[in-house]
């Protein structure tokens, strides 16, 4: 069936229509004439595959990763570097217009890096002496001896790796290497053989959860602040537009000049760290204990005695710590803020919030509710994640 392709999703996927009703192509885009084999059809929607190209868009470029079909996980590749950050501005715009009524000149350019080599972590799935990414939709393996995405030293260890003992059984894998590249992680699960030719690659390596090189972190840099950073915890995978995200949190802080700060869903204390010497006092809170744990290392190591953590639940904590605050910064997981804090929020009398949101539709969605109070004052998005279609966004609310 020959198709034309109107626009993307929000997915990167191409849309096009078929008797009227929608069908999700992937690996197109639009203007694009293509030949489409339906694999699903549903009340409300098809998806298709290409089958053939009739005609192929400008804004193609030739896919470079070799695993690009395989693997699933760069859905963008297809598309120029020009275009991909347009294209995450506009989903940003559409979609903070059609579930939260953000008008879209709130939206800013997109800010962007490197479109390769940006990401300082990876995590790789084994299947015997196989080591690799998850295949789409499924636990089966795709071997891999290099990601176009993440820096050339994590490269380098992955075909150490593939290069060790074929009787080793390795379960997951993660290497870290510090955004200044000059400290490397490693952690290992599984039947481990020769790991000692590893330990001249790293400045600490874990097996099956021992240490048996270094200590159990790695300490890494954002701007002048540093951080310490375990094979489990969170910290922010891109080694270069971090920064510059965390810029802009910073401007909005000493434009506001805030006295007390709540940062919310504060994982290894990142955010209230990098902006403590602007404030008098800062509160963070996460859940995950491994982080309180790293944040609390993170304090010393830069010297902070303005900044405090606590570990637990956002919701479970926030109506005790609420008095007197001037800033609220919060930077939620996927899924978003919790209604009960979303409640918290409306009720508190601050006068800005910060919304660090790695996802626009959840985003959309708070921001809906939080309107009762607040005014959107500005979205900057950044493509923290080059030829995904994830897009993070640094959105300044003020209240009425």
């Amino acid at each position: 069936m020959r198709v034309k392709i109107e626009k993307l999703d929000h997915f990167g996927r191409g849309i096009c229509y078929i008797d009227g009703k929608i069908c999700f192509v992937e690996d197109t885009l639009p203007g694009e004439e293509v030949k489409v084999k339906i694999t699903l059809e549903k009340k409300k929607y098809m998806l298709g595959r290409v089958k053939d190209f009739y005609s192929v868009s400008f804004d193609r470029v030739t896919e470079v990763c070799p695993y690009k079909d395989k693997c699933g996980g760069c859905d963008l590749s297809h598309l120029s570097y020009k275009m991909e950050n347009e294209y995450k501005c506009l989903k940003v715009k559409e979609i903070l217009k059609k579930y939260a009524d953000v008008d879209e000149v709130l939206v800013e350019d997109v800010s962007f890096g490197d479109e390769y080599n940006y990401r300082n972590k990876i995590t790789l799935h084994g299947d015997h002496n196989i080591i690799g990414y998850y295949k789409k939709n499924s636990n089966d393996i795709v071997p891999i001896n290099k990601c176009l995405l993440v820096d050339e030293k994590i490269n380098h260890i992955i075909n150490v790796i593939n290069m060790m003992s074929s009787d080793n059984e390795y379960k997951d894998i993660i290497i870290r290497v510090s955004n200044d590249g000059e400290e490397v992680l490693i952690s290992i699960t599984g039947k481990v053989k020769g790991y000692e030719v590893l330990e001249d690659l790293c400045d600490s390596l874990i097996i099956n959860d021992e240490v048996v090189k270094g200590e159990r972190c790695i300490m890494s840099f954002i701007g002048e602040k540093k951080f310490i950073i375990s094979d489990k915890g969170f910290f922010q995978v891109n080694k270069t537009l971090t920064e510059r995200l965390y810029n802009e949190v910073l401007n909005i802080v000493k434009e506001v000049k805030p006295k007390k700060v709540l940062d919310l869903y504060c994982g290894c204390g990142t955010i209230g760290i990098y902006i403590s010497d602007y404030v008098e006092e800062v509160v963070g809170v996460e859940v995950f204990k491994e982080s309180i744990e790293n944040a609390k290392k993170n304090k010393k190591l830069n010297n902070c005695h303005n900044i405090r953590f606590i570990c637990d639940k956002v919701e479970n904590v926030i109506d005790n710590i609420k008095d007197n605050t001037d800033l609220v910064i919060v930077d939620p997981p996927r899924g978003g803020l919790d209604k009960t804090s979303i409640d918290v929020l409306l009720g508190m009398n601050v006068n800005n919030l910060v919304y660090v949101s790695c996802d626009p539709v959840t985003l959309a969605r708070d921001i809906k509710l939080l309107k009762e109070k607040y005014d959107v004052v500005s979205v900057k998005p950044f493509n923290m994640f080059s030829k995904t279609y994830h897009v993070e966004c640094v959105c300044l609310l003020k209240a009425k």
